[in-house]
């Protein structure tokens, strides 16, 4: 299956056919192309990952369709279609029957289809290895980065909230679920264009950004940016005055020369992942007149995650190359993200004549941290544009590129129907500041008054879903309703929707004396005992501090420590059991509280008074 020493000959002859191709002017001219890739997520009727990939893909039976690297997410490859007339129309069409299918044929296997940047409600028991989609691919790809970084996967990304934790696999990255865009392009403005989709991407991406949330956490406007970057990097910590690409990136430099450039910078600067043995010897079918497929450039290619990547392809026997699009994420709705193709693809075919000199114009940092800005803010941030000026996001996309946008559009003779139908959509938006990010944020926010984050995870993501099949734009979409979200089942079924995750612990050697005034501070009555690698190792209750109390004095009792009483033999539960079974338990046991643990850590904790609660909403719900 694997031989690098093969797949890199291959390699050497794929670029030496690449050249060729480029020398004898044999790239197709004189059409545009446009298509899409929609990734999207397989959700149960309690709003949950739902993990039907496998099953899906044989019950549709359809080459459209493919898997992603999770079982809780498919991808629908759409007919690439001439960029002209009417062609956005036909693309909401397209993705309207391609997902219609997939919804009736997901709804016999007890799932749903929702299009979202990052699912609210997966958690991590949805993203461990035996949930990867069964694909020889997808393990090797595993297997290899992990070899590459020698160490487990970190993530560090502020928000509002702040996300810190690692990984043992590379499944974090199937969280992400994008709309990527192809628009085709002619060999000789490969370059300038290619330049040009790096300098528009940060304010195109502010006004798309619809993935706030992840795993309860308020993080950047589109986290995928970040958690795409750090769930797939091969780098290990070196000397810091060494510099390593990562395999996900925005780039480090403006193309100066040719399309070959740009592919022998990336075989030279990233290892090779998946060196599977290829067949196809590039240079015979070329000097048999044929057109090479370049399997091994192509799969190269594949394992390195640029924003903006080039791509080359053959149709109807002609080569050709497009520039993809990754880094719009999917959803809110299908209208919407027509809208971001048409907003991208009409800046792309209307690049002013003034721009095509970028690397005079505009430092590549520059455009870079444009790019980071509006992951993180989103509309809120202020771009450096051309000419050194600061301009706010939303004047510059209204004022400056919009109009660049409309004029694209009519220059490739799209239909002024299709032109204002699809491009007022992101005026509106932008005009409005509601993007997908700020009715999510917004809706999350007013959620978790007066609940946990699960429930409110759930009910915003039954709110995504039912305003996602109205099919109105985003920046329509009403208000978030409270009880969205159905009933129990859905925000209380599990130990993990109702325990206390905000855990106030003591260790082994903290002062008892402490611990009893920081239940009485803090109107508690069970305080679970950490180890240094934060497993649990002991319970201290207010039981227990009564009994000693009461048989030593003030000044006895002051000198013990946590470890010197705590209980040691615990019941414990799973986050992933019911909540029926937590309550059987205590109830059998006659304890008040369970320690929740997963994988040996504490994790959280239930006690009698959160099912007093949750009685207070069964009472509310039979009303």
């Amino acid at each position: 299956m694997f031989d690098k020493k093969q797949f890199s000959a291959h390699l050497i002859k794929d670029l030496q056919a690449f050249e060729t191709l480029l020398n004898e002017d044999r790239f197709e001219k004189g059409i545009q192309r446009i298509g899409a890739e929609q990734e999207f997520c397989l959700i149960d009727y309690h709003l949950r990952p739902k993990m039907v990939a496998m099953p899906l893909l044989e019950l549709l039976d359809d080459p459209h369709f493919t898997t992603e690297l999770a079982q809780f997410n498919m991808e629908a490859n759409l007919d690439p279609l001439v960029f002209k007339d009417n062609c956005f129309s036909q693309f909401e069409n397209d993705l309207i029957q391609i997902l219609t299918k997939a919804n009736k044929k997901a709804h016999e296997l007890g799932a749903k289809i929702i299009l979202t940047g990052i699912l609210p409600t997966i958690r991590t028991a949805d993203i461990q290895m035996q949930h990867m989609t069964p694909v020889e691919r997808y393990k090797a790809l595993n297997d290899a980065i992990l070899a590459a970084r020698d160490s487990d996967f970190t993530f560090n990304i502020n928000g509002v909230d702040e996300l810190i934790t690692s990984h043992d696999n590379v499944l974090f990255e199937s969280c992400n679920t994008s709309f990527q865009v192809h628009y085709q392009l002619e060999a000789e403005q490969a370059v300038s264009l290619f330049n040009w989709a790096h300098a528009i991407s940060g304010p195109v991406l502010a006004a798309a950004t619809n993935s706030p949330v992840f795993m309860g956490k308020r993080l950047w406007c589109e986290t995928r940016i970040a958690l795409f970057h750090q769930s797939t990097d091969t780098r290990q910590a070196s000397n810091p005055l060494r510099e390593e690409r990562p395999r996900v990136s925005f780039g480090t430099h403006w193309e100066t020369q040719t399309p070959l450039q740009i592919y022998q910078d990336a075989a030279s600067h990233y290892k090779i992942l998946l060196p599977f043995r290829i067949e196809e010897d590039a240079l015979e079918v070329l000097n048999a007149g044929g057109i090479p497929k370049l399997k091994a450039l192509s799969l190269l290619n594949g394992t390195i995650y640029r924003w903006n990547r080039m791509c080359y392809g053959v149709t109807n026997g002609l080569p050709h190359l497009r520039i993809e699009n990754r880094y719009l994420p999917a959803g809110p709705t299908v209208i919407d993200e027509v809208a971001n193709a048409a907003f991208w693809t009409g800046l792309m075919n209307g690049m002013p004549d003034n721009y095509r000199n970028i690397p005079d114009k505009m430092e590549f940092d520059q455009a870079k941290s444009n790019f980071r800005n509006a992951a993180k803010v989103g509309l809120q941030c202020q771009f450096k544009w051309f000419g050194n000026k600061l301009i706010p996001a939303q004047e510059l996309i209204l004022k400056e590129l919009l109009p660049i946008a409309k004029e694209g559009l009519k220059k490739a003779k799209i239909k002024a129907s299709d032109r204002s139908k699809y491009l007022d959509i992101i005026e509106d938006r932008v005009s409005n500041n509601k993007t997908g990010c700020q009715w999510i944020v917004n809706s999350y926010n007013k959620l978790k008054k007066g609940r946990n984050a699960d429930q409110a995870l759930v009910a915003l993501t039954e709110g995504i879903y039912k305003r996602q099949k109205s099919g109105a734009p985003v920046h329509r979409w009403s208000e978030l309703d409270p009880s969205e979200g159905g009933g129990w089942r859905n925000k209380y079924q599990r130990v993990e929707q109702v325990m206390t995750k905000d855990l106030i612990t003591a260790h082994e050697d903290d002062l008892l004396d402490l611990v009893r005034n920081i239940m009485i501070w803090s109107n508690i009555h069970h305080i679970p005992v950490e180890g240094k690698q934060g497993e649990l190792v002991g319970l201290i209750t207010s039981d227990q501090l009564l009994k000693l109390a009461g048989t030593q004095s003030e000044d006895k009792f002051k000198e013990y420590l946590v470890g010197d009483i705590m209980h040691q033999n615990l019941y414990t539960i799973d986050p992933q059991s019911t909540t029926i079974e937590a309550y059987q338990l205590m109830k059998n046991k006659e304890i008040g509280c369970l320690p929740v643990v997963e994988k040996n850590k504490l994790v959280g904790i239930i006690t009698i008074h959160d099912f007093v609660k949750l009685m207070a909403f069964f009472l509310d719900e039979m009303e």
